[in-house]
């Protein structure tokens, strides 16, 4: 059984290929296409197939378009129309509609003509480049594989049946899919049970999106931006915010119209310098919506007694309230989906369609990594770095050889092996240095021409985490996807200023040998060179830019940036 999920509605187009429950690739179609989120500014050009990404798939599956049992799409347009939206408690289909029934949606015209047509587009559409891997189907047999399934219930498959439980409670948030903006469910037994759905109007992403765009930011894709920013403020408009979106008791919510130039005066200009107010605003909202997701959370609890919380939808992916969460709420453990954003809904679409058309069985894939995109070899990447006429220079141990520059507060390039499937770099396409001196925070960010207030985050060994970072008292730190804050603790806050925000929190990420044993050896020399198992690690990119991917990326990349050397497999090049 070998099962497609494509998203490619809002944005980040993404791919993922399923065959018989184990994932063999997931992948944004920006890595590909080299444009940030799929974003271009000529209108509806973001809802392209991500046809790059579906054609990477089909090769880590060996196959052609021909040879795959579903495609699934990750949204379902049927559910625009009048009365068709769920809400409540609901069964749901095994089989989504096959067809969109309009017209007389809200969303008619152009946006759902797309997403109707948009098997067609498959055979229709692909860039003449891609075409070998996709010519030999009809567009009948699309069409008889073809199904469109909720956008919320790709966002919580996407998380129960990645997490590493066989029970848990979901809740999935975001700015919306179809009508619905949040989902409540209970994953048990191997069956999954909706519990009740918040809908448009009424929305926590689009909410943060509004604050977000408000501040001079890009209100789709800079909430992570306004996270960063609270850290800095004091809640002085907290009641303003609680009467804008209200908790109704009942594990949902209200969010209230606002003039925010009435409430706060005149929004902030992008480029503008930042005003204690606007820090004041960011962490003001930041705490509003904590608390109020804490209160659903309980709720949640309450009605599935369960013992794990699995989370996926943008909102999951801010990480100061993904840690409140786990210290304060009800469950014992919170689980969320690294690719949580629209992409993941990709995989998701991919494990729900492959789990309910096979025979039911015992779950043999759990997502305990992200290396789920593309990979080059050894023999590639010489082939290119010869071909270009880069000097270069073949390591035998790449690990010390990269632990010695860190240790001397070089930073480096790294790109080794597969890379990350959604927003965060988790070691395989990243920018990587010493935490040891505070002075490093600001370096990066002029390197990378960012907001001086960012932070950076640190990746640490997994069995040293808890001597550096505050377990909350459960003795050890798994934190793969660098998805949760945690506290520096007191006694190490001199020995890695560089990536402590200014709350004292780090943004941790944790690596052990069996996820990526180059970087964890990497990490061991560097241990042993200098005491501290702790880098900074961010995202392989310069602003505007999406995370390199091929090795061209890489190379142009560190040649347009004051980087001091590149570890490209086995290979090192350098400025000097």
């Amino acid at each position: 059984m070998l099962t497609l999920g494509i998203n490619a509605t809002f944005h980040d187009c993404s791919a993922a290929i399923v065959r018989d429950g184990d994932v063999l690739a997931a992948v944004e179609e920006e890595r590909f296409t080299r444009i940030k989120h799929g974003k271009r500014p000529v209108p509806f050009s973001t809802w392209q197939l991500p046809y790059h990404a579906i054609d990477y798939c089909l090769s880590q599956a060996g196959c052609g378009l021909a040879d795959v049992d579903r495609i699934v799409y990750a949204f379902d347009p049927a559910l625009l129309e009048d009365g068709i939206a769920p809400d409540g408690r609901i069964e749901l289909p095994l089989e989504p509609s096959a067809n969109w029934k309009g017209p007389g949606s809200p969303w008619d015209g152009l946006f759902l003509s797309y997403i109707v047509n948009a098997p067609r587009q498959l055979i229709g559409g692909v860039p003449h480049h891609l075409q070998d891997r996709f010519r030999s189907d009809t567009l009948q047999h699309v069409l008889e594989r073809w199904r469109f399934l909720e956008h919320h219930l790709c966002h919580e498959a996407s998380a129960f049946l990645a997490a590493p439980y066989e029970e848990a409670a979901v809740l999935t948030m975001d700015g919306r899919g179809e009508r619905t903006t949040t989902s409540y469910g209970h994953f048990s037994g191997g069956r999954y049970e909706r519990i009740r759905q918040v809908l448009l109007p009424h929305s926590l992403g689009l909410l943060y999106e509004d604050v977000t765009r408000y501040l001079g930011f890009l209100h789709s894709s800079d909430e992570y931006k306004v996270m960063a920013l609270a850290s800095y403020g004091k809640p002085a408009y907290v009641d303003e915010f609680r009467r804008v979106l209200r908790y109704d008791g009942e594990g949902g919510y209200s969010v209230h119209p606002c003039n925010w130039e009435e409430v706060f005066g005149p929004a902030r200009l992008r480029g503008t310098e930042f005003l204690p107010r606007h820090m004041d605003i960011a962490h003001s909202l930041q705490k509003v919506l904590e608390e109020t997701v804490l209160e659903m959370a309980r709720w949640l609890h309450g009605r599935t007694q369960a013992r794990h919380l699995c989370m996926a939808g943008g909102v999951a992916l801010n990480c100061v309230l993904n840690a409140r969460l786990a210290d304060q709420g009800p469950f014992d453990g919170v689980w969320v989906q690294p690719a949580a954003g629209d992409a993941g809904t990709a995989l998701g679409a991919a494990l729900w369609m492959d789990r309910h058309e096979r025979e039911p069985g015992s779950r043999r894939w759990v997502m305990d990594h992200a290396y789920l995109g593309p990979g080059y070899g050894d023999e590639e990447i010489g082939g290119f770095l010869t071909r270009s006429g880069v000097k270069h220079r073949k390591l035998s141990n790449v690990a010390e050889s990269a632990a010695e520059l860190l240790a001397d507060e070089k930073v480096i390039g790294w790109f080794q092996g597969r890379m990350e499937f959604g927003p965060r770099a988790l070691g395989a396409r990243s920018i990587l240095a010493s935490p040891r001196n505070s002075a490093m925070q600001a370096r990066l960010n002029e390197l990378k021409d960012r907001e001086d207030f960012r932070p950076v985050a640190p990746v640490v060994l997994e069995e040293r985490a808890h001597l550096w970072f505050d377990s909350r008292g459960k003795g050890r730190i798994e934190a793969p996807f660098m998805l949760f804050v945690f506290d520096v603790l007191p006694d190490k806050a001199d020995l890695i200023p560089a990536v402590r925000h200014t709350d004292g929190t780090a943004r941790v990420q944790t690596v052990n040998a069996q996820q990526h044993p180059l970087l964890h050896g990497m990490l061991t020399e560097f241990e042993a060179r200098t005491g501290v198992p702790v880098l900074v690690n961010t995202s392989f990119n310069t602003r505007g830019e999406p995370v390199v991917c091929s090795p061209r990326d890489a190379l142009e990349s560190f040649w347009t940036s004051p980087l001091d050397a590149l570890f490209i497999g086995s290979y090192l090049v350098e400025k000097t």
